[in-house]
């Protein structure tokens, strides 16, 4: 199976943008975030079981998850981010391993937000070989997301709190980048990753 690389950290810490730092050097990319938009767009398979699971009003008029109600549960009610992630990781789980194989490139990095959590639940299970942790201090997290998206500090803080915590992340990592400073430091770290996937994927 093609070496696969868990690549996660906490809203804001800099994923979207290290990601795109290994496939600008030859790394495939599998998107779980991406994966589970279409799971949930209308008519695909996971639509039909959330609104068993939790009703006709969490689907939107246009049949794909209504994710402002969905969201606002889950943050609310842990039980149902459990019956949530029930039915969207093993379907995430598929997808991405199918995309994995499928790949020709020397390695993939899997961009997993909800990592930590999918490994808890077995999702990631023969899957992913190494995790890659990307982690930033915590007001460099919360300035960031609060200037992208015009969110409050009140409200970042609740998202980051429904996340797995930055010592929960940092405990599963194989590898850690350091995200407080530019796309130049960010380089500087990437750079012996990628070379050191390079040799993991081709020694084994």
């Amino acid at each position: 199976m093609t070496f696969a690389v868990g690549l996660t950290g906490g809203i804001g810490s800099g994923k979207t943008t290290v990601a795109r730092l290994f496939a600008a050097k030859g790394a495939a990319l599998v998107d779980a975030d991406e994966i589970s938009h279409r799971l949930t767009a209308p008519a695909q398979p996971a639509i039909a079981e959330i609104a068993r699971k939790f009703g006709p009003r969490f689907v939107a008029a246009d049949g794909s998850l209504d994710r402002k109600r969905m969201r606002n549960l889950v943050f609310a009610d842990p039980s149902a981010r459990k019956d949530l992630e029930a039915i969207l990781h093993p379907l995430i789980r598929h997808e991405s391993t199918r995309q994995i194989q499928a790949s020709t490139a020397p390695y993939v990095v899997v961009v997993v937000p909800l990592l930590v959590e999918m490994v808890e639940t077995g999702a990631l299970r023969g899957m992913i070989s190494r995790i890659l942790v990307v982690d930033c201090e915590p007001e460099t997290q919360i300035r960031r997301v609060m200037e992208r998206s015009g969110l409050s500090r009140n409200e970042v803080l609740s998202i980051i709190a429904s996340q797995a915590t930055r010592q929960q992340r940092l405990r599963e990592a194989d590898d850690i980048i350091q995200n407080d400073g530019g796309l130049e430091a960010l380089n500087e770290q990437v750079n012996p990753l990628h070379l050191r996937y390079i040799g993991l994927a081709t020694n084994g």
